[in-house]
């Protein structure tokens, strides 16, 4: 079968130790990129090889889940390169340390590939325009890069890379080279068509439950359903009657069934009937948990302290305002449920997993299984959304736990429900704010505790990530108003509950608390929320240029519809600047939200359809948070099991979303996760301008609503 031809399905149909990656081409072929990298050619760097035919092929160390990473790492490299769009191959690595850090999370894709890429590109055309200059027998200043081929200028002689590629492999790669000026950028800035498009419209698109390997069982686990519960027993052979079950064995993370199906395993694991010891966590819930947040010890070094002495501040102020903000649990709910197939045998594993962070899960599974890392290979699929729960390595571990224990490559797949009560989930929050106002409606003193458990501190150990300051002030501790004098601090409860990673981290929980407490405080300062913010501002403050833009764009000022009312955030995270306008209604106590006009600075918007795509993306998942999001736990378990319970936001609810993106040569921040923190307090301040009732928990439920 050609490479060209290799289907979903046929994809991945593999013999333990294949090594092949997923690549992505300008037309949307799927590849095995074990033939790419066996070819000859010129490869000046792991990520970039030049093929004889004149194909650039890109190595890629970041996962696509849907946000434009395939397209914006090619992009990058293809600029500097000057290569031909239509030649241009992307090929997903595996777990390997020469790709960096193969992390996808925290908006840094972009952020942190920005240079490194477009070097290679540029050192590559470097040396491609020496080969060139060379073989035409002309300096090479007299030579210039194109459509993926040396031109000499005067006389418009061409050579392709793929003619120049041996002797290019024959020279050295510069270091430090030359990279192009932004007013010269061909793709960098434009509306280029993603790669990964086609492949998924034509059902080519490999994601982690299309893997098929030769030989391969089915499994799900019965798990406890409360954080250190233990398994008490089991009915094996009940199970083990239902046709298609194989195997019944205990793993680390509850107990596997194995059969030759998935609905066989998941029908097998119904006849289980597992039971589970609670642990220390039996009687955790809601109540519990709050208490845990209220109760927890403020530590006595601040995350942040400026300007003198608080407390003094705000006796000395002409207006105090107080509030608390309450936040819940969340899970991640991706589309794709949580899936992994491993492979054990021999002294080696072989994992395909949609995953965020395939070097900590090669990291963990080797650990797991007392094997070398280098005895561990690990496969990327394409994500089925991603938001911080794939970057966890549980799913892959206890894939290759089931797989040794199987004999066999098995495919182990979450239920729905499974996904839901057995995730890591975004931290609660208690946030408690207090501020001083002079005479004039100007900011004289801050005060933010900030109660959030830490993930860093449940998953690593250790809370501090940035010098003094945990991960839980993140969005809080710098805090962007001014005021003579600030103090940032914190408690880190520690709670019974899985903890990880959530889109916006921290950010989501603080900006919520932190814009609608700026929005009380303008109505305390009888001031227009606008004017306030702009006058509490720094002069150099990007948020400025963000609010004045979503504010003209959505008609601040200006009458509302009869019935409706606007709100206003505004947030900067991940090296961006959002501010967001949010137009709603209020009737019976039900939130309706008929436009979000959002204001963008994330410096040079790499593909400026993409950035559009991440902001509608981040307020459709913002927003379901904001009206409905909540886990809730009761006897240490989560109550919540499917959509009906944990119900995401409708399409016939979403809103008209408005993009504007400020024009900037600066390079890039993230945009997977910024747009996301503004939309619940500019939801929530709309919701006081229609009708006057200050809604300081989330979800936002108005008066009149249920719980």
């Amino acid at each position: 079968m050609s490479a060209g031809a290799l289907g979903r399905r046929d994809f991945l149909k593999l013999s333990a130790g294949a090594g092949l990656w997923l690549a992505v081409s300008g037309p949307g072929r799927v590849l095995a990129a074990g033939q790419v990298a066996a070819a000859e050619g010129f490869k000046p760097s792991a990520w970039l090889h030049l093929a004889p035919d004149g194909t650039t092929t890109i190595f890629l160390g970041r996962s696509e889940m849907g946000q434009g990473t395939y397209t914006g790492m090619a992009v990058l490299v293809a600029e500097e390169l000057e290569a031909d769009w239509t030649k241009v191959k992307i090929v997903q690595g595996d777990a390997d340390p020469k790709y960096g850090e193969m992390v996808t999370g925290g908006s840094r894709s972009v952020r942190s590939e920005f240079i490194p890429l477009r070097k290679a590109g540029a050192a590559a055309r470097e040396v491609l325009l020496k080969a060139g200059a060379r073989r035409l027998g002309v300096p090479v200043r007299a030579c210039r890069a194109e459509g993926g081929a040396v031109v000499h200028a005067a006389s418009g002689r061409r050579l392709g890379y793929g003619e120049l590629a041996a002797d290019a492999a024959t020279l050295p790669v510069p270091a430090n080279p030359r990279l192009k000026d932004p007013r010269r950028f061909k793709l960098i800035g434009k509306r280029v068509p993603r790669l990964d498009t086609p492949p998924k419209v034509r059902g080519e698109a490999v994601f982690g439950l299309d893997v098929r390997v030769s030989g391969m069982l089915h499994a799900t686990v019965a798990r406890p359903p409360v954080r250190g519960g233990k398994v008490k027993g089991f009915d094996a052979a009940a199970a083990g009657k239902v046709p298609g079950v194989r195997k019944v064995v205990e793993v680390p993370s509850g107990v596997a069934v194995i059969a030759d199906s998935t609905w066989a395993a998941i029908q097998g694991r119904e006849a289980l009937k597992a039971t589970f010891e609670p642990g220390p966590n039996g009687a955790l819930d809601g109540a519990a948990i709050a208490r845990l947040l209220a109760e927890a010890k403020v530590d006595p070094a601040p995350s942040r302290s400026e300007g003198g002495d608080v407390e003094q501040a705000l006796a000395g102020a002409a207006q105090r305002v107080q509030a608390v903000y309450e936040l819940p649990l969340l899970a991640h709910a991706t589309m794709e449920p949580m899936n992994c197939t491993a492979h054990v045998a021999l002294g080696k594993a072989e994992l395909w997993a949609p995953t965020q962070a395939p070097l900590w899960a090669r990291a963990e599974v080797a650990k797991a299984l007392g094997l070398a890392e280098a005895a561990v290979t690990v496969h990327v699929t394409f994500l089925g959304g991603g938001f911080g729960r794939r970057a966890l390595p549980d799913f892959a571990v206890e894939a290759a736990h089931v797989s040794r224990a199987a004999g066999a490559p098995v495919q182990v797949t979450w239920t729905r429900e499974d996904d839901l009560r057995h995730d890591f989930y975004r931290p609660p929050g208690r946030n408690e704010l207090r501020a001083g106002l002079d005479a004039k409606g100007r900011l004289v003193a801050w005060h933010h505790v900030v109660r959030n458990p830490s993930i860093g501190q449940q998953l690593f150990g250790e809370a501090r990530r940035r010098g003094d300051r945990p991960d839980t002030v993140e969005g809080a501790a710098d805090v962007p108003y001014t005021a003579r004098a600030v103090r940032v601090e914190h408690a880190l409860p520690e709670i019974g509950v899985p903890l990880g990673w959530w889109r916006s981290v921290y950010s989501s929980q603080n900006a919520f608390a932190e814009e609608v407490f700026v929005d009380e405080l303008a109505r305390a300062a009888g001031q227009d929320p606008l004017a306030f913010r702009l006058a509490n501002l720094p002069r150099d403050s990007r948020l400025r240029g963000v609010l004045r833009l979503a504010a003209d764009r959505a008609g601040w000022g200006k009458a509302p519809p009869a019935g409706h009312a606007l709100g206003l955030a505004c947030h900067a995270s991940f090296g961006s600047y959002v501010a967001q306008v949010a137009e709603v209604s209020v009737r019976n106590g039900r939130i309706t939200v008929h436009r979000v006009v959002c204001a963008v600075d994330c410096g040079t918007a790499l593909n400026p359809d993409s950035v559009e795509a991440q902001v509608e993306g981040s307020v459709v998942y913002g927003l379901s948070a904001a009206l409905r999001g909540e886990i809730t736990v009761k006897g240490g378990a989560v109550e919540q099991g499917n959509f009906d319970a944990y119900e995401p936001l409708r399409m016939s609810e979403m809103p008209k979303v408005e993009v504007h993106l400020v024009p900037s040569n600066a390079e890039p921040g993230g945009m997977g996760e910024p747009a996301l923190p503004p939309i619940a307090p500019a939801v929530a301040n709309a919701v006081f301008a229609a009708t006057g009732e200050r809604l300081r928990k989330l979800p936002l439920r108005p008066a009149g609503r249920a719980g």
